[in-house]
């Protein structure tokens, strides 16, 4: 464990695949989701306690979600909590952190991963993030880690890369972030691509040269306030600084543009839990092959995720390939198939029903 190794989590965004699990004012980081007994953001940060100190641990999320984050990791100082005023995407968040890293470590080496992500084979993980470290510590590159893909998925960022059998560090020849389907297709089908897992490892000076280059805009307003991080200007600089950032994810800002983008190909039982199906997938089934979380009599129901309060009663019959959950005050019933529309769903509850069902 390297006093120069610090850890980001990214825990600000709202999850609306997983509607109406995942709510705006409690998100699914800050759930137990595989019913382990703790909350994804809490299994996150405990996944690296062997990586870095505890002090070296921060947690982005928006100012609304603070008082859940103290809940959950009462073990952080309060400046390890970094408050995002507004929702800009992952290239602000990643900013913000890595600067203020930065200055407190100009030669901090940096993991940066969501809270929402499961992870079964956690040896199998650390390993890898630490042959990452090993190499951000000598050469100023980006590394990702790739998932061998098993499905045409739009919602992940697909990498092919050079494949130097005697090199694990794979040097990255396209980055595409989310294509459409038939795109997506045609990189399955070719079995040279892989999944980005959104996990990424760098040194503070090449993440903020790639700022630099890739996002000149951003770069220059941290730069400009970086002498108030960690002072009581701060907060005020931060509110100001949002106001200027585009909403961007570091993968279309920096990652598809840089050419220092390297990927570690991982087989760790990785997966981003975003979406219902990604659930059923790693969930274990009954012999009808359903995922089934609830107070329920099922009659011919078959390939089906059920997940509803205990309190209540389900009753379905003749259901093949559903997603049934019901959460709070929203029930949503949809075919399995039709999981991506869940993002319209809420959209429509939105400017039809109101806040309150979001």
């Amino acid at each position: 464990m390297s006093e120069n190794t610090f850890v980001v989590v990214m825990a600000g965004g709202i999850g609306s695949r997983f509607w109406p699990f995942s709510r705006v004012n409690y998100p699914k980081q800050f759930h137990d989701v595989l019913g382990m007994g703790e909350s994804m953001l809490q299994t996150t940060v405990k996944r690296f306690s062997g990586i870095c100190p505890p002090e070296n641990i921060f947690v982005v999320t928006n100012r609304e979600y603070a008082p859940l984050v103290r809940e959950h990791l009462p073990h952080l100082d309060e400046s390890q909590i970094l408050q995002e005023p507004i929702g800009r995407n992952t290239a602000p968040c990643i900013a913000y952190a890595c600067y203020k890293i930065a200055k407190r470590n100009p030669t901090a080496n940096i993991v940066v991963a969501p809270a929402d992500h499961v992870i079964l084979r956690e040896e199998a993980f650390t390993a890898c993030i630490k042959e990452a470290l090993s190499a951000t510590s000598k050469e100023d590159i980006l590394v990702t880690l790739g998932i061998k893909p098993t499905r045409p998925d739009t919602n992940y960022g697909y990498i092919q890369f050079i494949d130097e059998p005697s090199h694990t560090l794979k040097k990255v020849k396209t980055f595409t972030e989310k294509p459409n389907l038939e795109i997506a297709q045609m990189f399955l089908d070719s079995g040279e691509f892989v999944w980005n897992a959104g996990i990424f490892i760098w040194n503070a000076q090449a993440i903020i040269k790639a700022f630099k280059e890739f996002l000149s805009d951003m770069a220059d307003t941290f730069e400009e306030g970086t002498p108030l991080l960690d002072t009581d200007g701060e907060h005020a600089f931060i509110n100001k600084a949002y106001s200027h950032c585009r909403n961007i994810s570091i993968d279309y800002g920096v990652m598809e543009k840089a050419n220092n983008v390297y990927v570690i190909l991982g087989d760790f039982g990785w997966s981003d839990l975003g979406t219902w199906n990604s659930l059923y997938s790693l969930s274990e089934k009954n012999e009808e092959n359903n995922v089934a979380d609830g107070n329920l009599l099922l009659y011919d129901v078959h390939n089906c995720i059920i997940k509803t309060p205990p309190h209540q009663l389900v009753v379905a019959q003749g259901l093949d390939g559903y997603i049934i959950a019901q959460h709070d005050n929203v029930l949503m019933i949809c075919r399995r198939e039709d999981e991506h529309k869940v993002k319209d769903f809420v959209s429509d509850a939105k400017a039809k029903k109101g806040q309150n069902f979001i």
